[in-house]
């Protein structure tokens, strides 16, 4: 392989990366928004005395929101070896 093919091949990959980094990035943002707006809307239910049961089903569906956050969160910052 020419040196240039080389080149052009690694700005290939690290254009991809990036992009890939920006759709994450992308849906990261989305999930905290939604991540917040269930504790607006939890936090409305307690207030109002909503039924435990409601209340106990949409703090599982933000749970599992932050959970999602945080891979994806973990996927676009590298790793510090220490």
């Amino acid at each position: 392989m020419r040196r240039d093919e080389r080149d052009s091949a690694s700005i290939g990959e690290i254009s991809m990366a990036d992009q890939e980094q920006a759709e994450i990035r992308l849906i990261v943002a989305r999930l905290r928004q939604e991540h917040e707006d269930y504790d607006a809307a939890i936090n409305a239910m307690i207030q109002t005395g909503c039924e435990a049961l409601r209340i106990q089903r949409m703090k599982k569906k933000k749970l599992v929101i932050k959970d999602r956050l945080t891979k994806l969160e973990d996927q676009i910052i590298p790793d510090i070896i220490a």
